[in-house]
């Protein structure tokens, strides 16, 4: 094999190489992020990660669950009718609800800023829950949905 032949197979199969996939989820579904140096990283986040679910409950349990009910559920038959006082109730977070609709920056605006400005009860969570355990919070919220809405949230979100 002579010299040019040798530099254009080479050339070609690099350049095969880079045009390779471009997907967002890796095999199982699992979002996979872009670092700045163009290789991917699977998400730490997410409800299947064990770890931060498991972190993610024992923050919600904390933090959450007296409004949002044990595993999410709410408190109320109907969230979406106020309470005596005029404010609306925690809704469900277990899929039931409509938190899937939402991507995850605004979940995170919502935990961040808390609900009492657009007529909900919750407080902001802000200067009370790192970074870490917003995101925790949010993946265990997320390993209670159906597998079906958490693939649609994806979808519908792009994973973010």
């Amino acid at each position: 094999m002579n010299t040019k032949s040798y530099l254009f197979i080479t050339v070609a199969t690099l350049g095969l190489a880079a045009c390779g996939s471009d997907n967002t989820t890796n095999q199982s579904g699992t979002p996979i992020a872009k670092t700045s140096t163009g290789s991917t990283n699977t998400l730490a986040s997410g409800p299947k990660n064990t770890s931060e679910v498991m972190r993610g409950r024992t923050v919600f349990k904390e933090n959450c669950q007296t409004c949002h009910g044990e595993k999410a559920v709410g408190q109320v038959k109907n969230w979406r009718e106020p309470l005596p006082n005029g404010k609306y109730p925690a809704p469900p977070l277990d899929g039931t609800g409509h938190a899937w609709h939402h991507p995850g920056a605004a979940l995170l605006k919502t935990i961040n800023m808390g609900g009492i400005a657009i007529g909900g009860t919750m407080p902001p969570f802000k200067d009370v829950l790192s970074d870490k355990d917003k995101r925790a919070a949010l993946s265990y919220i997320q390993s209670l949905w159906p597998e079906k809405t958490y693939q649609m949230w994806l979808k519908k979100n792009g994973g973010k």
